[in-house]
């Protein structure tokens, strides 16, 4: 199984994805005029402008909801993967996907906004790729095709975000969590489906208002102890920001063997933490309750910045100027050591959350290993529950067409059920197969989701040119999709005619 496993990573994750989420970025880059940086201000604006109602949460508690989905394993064990098997250069590659895919983000959480709808069952908004694919074709010739396209992207989700991604999660909590107190994987398997059950039966609303509050309290602190770190090795700031750029790019001869590595890895786990283009993004940009698409745009695009500029570099500097770290040859742990930092690693910690555990170790001995193993639980559990709310998201879609709502809840509960089963599997298995599974569910959703923005860029397009437009004349910018030549847009189109 672990060979069929690996051998369907190497598929998805060929060198084919990885160049091309980098291609697509510099393409949105370009079509926006440089939106993630031009509007920046914007970005971290809107967060705090937008207000919950009965149907929809606040533009901060989506960011919440959909910083939960990217803040996890990726920021801790993710980076320390990338550093082992990428080179330092890796975090270079993770920093430039980050910049590029912000654009792909904004347009990706625009469409998620535009096609957005109200559940029928609890009227919440919903949203997401899945969607936009129907909706926008609904009124052509296509529409056939399209929906066929969208039903594909929403089974993926459900298998990917249901079944695959939950396991690196909690395997990365498992693991930390061993290392620091001893205690049994298993045992945290279940931990995690108590906990889990509670807050994902309690719907959209208890899953905002649990990532709200824990998500920015557990970054901020991570953030800040891990800044401790740096500017206590800030003679090595230096060295540590000159050895990711030459490794980046083969000018350092001990990793200029590994620059392609580089590449695949800071891409591979840049897309894997900051979700750009993986195509979760809008399902929490579609829940927020706002006046115009590209306000919630600019809120995802900025959710990329702090993802990965500011957890993951956390991440990486901590590691990386603690000394507490090893490269591997061949993109495998049971390869040869190609670099030791000098921190001094023991030979028994495990590529991981072991890095990040170390390096803390140097600023408060002894605690490293349960300041990571708490981080990490909060960061894992909170990414947990917002696969689940957009594997639910999906399922919703592809239910759509079934009239007993007793039978979708049957199903419903059958998908929850498997998301529990596949935390304890992921907490109980190895780490290679955990991040395989997890992987390959990314890389699908994002294979067929750049392919489904790509094909869409005009209608996000659009409301970014008519925001700009709203906003240079002083307005609070408001949507009216008409004015714009977008059909299937009917949440906007109702609201129209009620206000």
């Amino acid at each position: 199984m672990s060979d069929v496993i690996s051998w369907a990573n190497s598929i998805i994750w060929s060198p084919a994805l990885v160049y091309l989420c980098l291609a697509v970025g510099v393409f949105f880059t370009i079509r926006t005029r440089l939106v993630q940086v031009r509007q920046l201000p914007e970005m971290f604006r809107q967060t705090f402008r937008g207000t919950r109602s009965a149907d929809g949460v606040s533009s901060f508690q989506a960011l919440a909801m959909s910083l939960s989905g990217r803040v996890g394993t990726g920021n801790i064990a993710g980076v320390a993967t990338a550093i082992a098997f990428g080179g330092p250069g890796a975090v270079f590659w993770m920093w430039t996907v980050a910049f590029l895919g912000a654009s792909t983000s904004f347009i990706e959480s625009t469409l998620g906004q535009v096609y957005k709808e109200r559940d029928r069952d609890t009227g919440e908004y919903r949203g997401g790729p899945a969607y936009y694919l129907a909706k926008a074709f609904r009124h052509t010739r296509a529409r056939g095709l399209f929906n066929v396209y969208a039903s594909v992207f929403a089974f993926v989700s459900v298998l990917a975000l249901a079944l695959f991604m939950p396991g690196v999660q909690a395997n990365g909590m498992a693991a930390a969590i061993d290392h620091a107190w001893g205690v049994e994987p298993w045992v945290t398997g279940v931990g995690i489906v108590i906990v889990l059950g509670f807050i994902i039966l309690g719907g959209v609303k208890r899953i905002a208002n649990f990532t709200s509050i824990v998500v920015p309290f557990m970054a901020i602190v991570y953030i800040l102890l891990a800044i401790v770190i740096v500017f206590v090795n800030a003679h090595m700031i230096g060295d540590v920001l000159s050895l990711i750029f030459s490794s980046a790019f083969g000018l350092n001869a001990t990793f200029g063997a590994i620059v392609g590595s580089a590449v695949e890895w800071g891409v591979k786990r840049g897309i894997y933490s900051n979700e750009a283009g993986q195509g979760t993004g809008p399902h929490a940009a579609a829940a927020a309750e706002v006046s115009h698409p590209a306000k919630q745009g600019l809120v995802q695009a900025g959710a990329v910045y702090i993802d990965t500029l500011f957890v993951c570099s956390a991440t990486a500097f901590m590691i990386l100027s603690t000394g507490m770290y090893r490269v591997f040859a061949n993109g495998a742990e049971d390869g040869p050591v190609l670099h030791e930092g000098a921190g001094g690693l023991s030979k028994t910690v495990a590529v991981g959350p072991g890095f990040a555990q170390a390096g803390f170790d140097t600023l408060m001995p002894g605690l490293g290993a349960t300041f990571i193993a708490v981080s990490l639980a909060f960061f894992a559990f909170t990414t947990i529950v917002a696969y689940y709310y957009m594997a639910e998201t999906n399922l919703k879609f592809l239910l759509a067409k079934v009239p007993d709502a007793g039978a979708r809840s049957v199903v419903l509960r059958i998908m929850q059920a498997a998301l529990l089963v596949a935390c304890v599997f992921g907490a109980t298995t190895t780490a290679t197969d955990a991040w395989a599974l997890g992987d390959i569910g990314v890389g699908l959703m994002a294979w067929l989701n750049i392919v489904a923005v790509l094909i869409l860029q005009r209608p996000a397009l659009a409301a970014l040119r008519d925001f700009e437009r709203q906003r240079k004349s002083g307005l609070d910018p408001q949507f009216d999709p008409t004015l714009l030549g977008i059909r299937g847009a009917s949440y906007w189109e109702e609201r129209l005619v009620r206000t």
